[in-house]
């Protein structure tokens, strides 16, 4: 089932995220749902958040990405309880978009690499070094669970530039090839 993305402006967004139990209700159809939802909006993470449950699951799927990082081919992680426990090398910026804010693309600084410890959709659980183009993109959707959007890493000059795409979202002004839940 393709889910509504939660945009900007609505609280599940900075809400931080509660772990959740292998009895969790509907856990494996969520999972599929959300990765539906994912393709869908042609898009290569998603946190629950996004979708409106303040939960610690996230779902990502880098095979789009195979002709540029052949080595994604396929990947597709369904990650629960993440946690990140480490962080290591230089900082890089690099553009982000977020399907919570459409039409919005900004250089966010992260880590090179982390070590994250999760729980995959079976529950087993992981403790994992993940680097480059990969760590990022869980960087960028852990702070979904932690209540974070990417904007918050901009410098106060740079969010001043976006105000009025924010402000765009925030009332409903926003065009989007996909199911969005915006503010009431």
């Amino acid at each position: 089932m393709i889910l509504p993305i939660y945009l900007y402006g609505t609280s599940v967004l900075r809400k931080k995220a509660e772990d959740i139990t292998p009895d969790y209700p509907g856990l494996t159809g969520l999972v599929e749902s959300m990765y539906e939802t994912l393709k869908r909006s042609e898009g290569i993470g998603l946190a629950a958040p996004q979708v409106g449950l303040p939960v610690r699951l996230l779902v990502l799927d880098l095979d789009p990405l195979a002709d540029i990082y052949p080595q994604y081919a396929g990947l597709r992680k369904t990650m629960i309880n993440a946690r990140i426990e480490e962080t290591d090398g230089p900082s890089v910026s690099r553009e982000e978009g977020c399907l919570s804010l459409p039409g919005i693309h900004e250089p966010v600084s992260r880590k090179e690499k982390i070590k994250v410890t999760y729980c995959d959709g079976n529950f087993v659980q992981h403790t994992e070094w993940f680097d480059g183009y990969m760590a990022r993109v869980i960087q960028h959707e852990y702070d979904h669970l932690e209540g974070q959007l990417f904007i918050d890493h901009l410098s106060p000059i740079r969010k001043q530039l976006i105000k009025s795409k924010l402000n765009a979202i925030l009332k409903g002004k926003v065009s989007c090839d996909y199911k969005v839940k915006g503010v009431k």
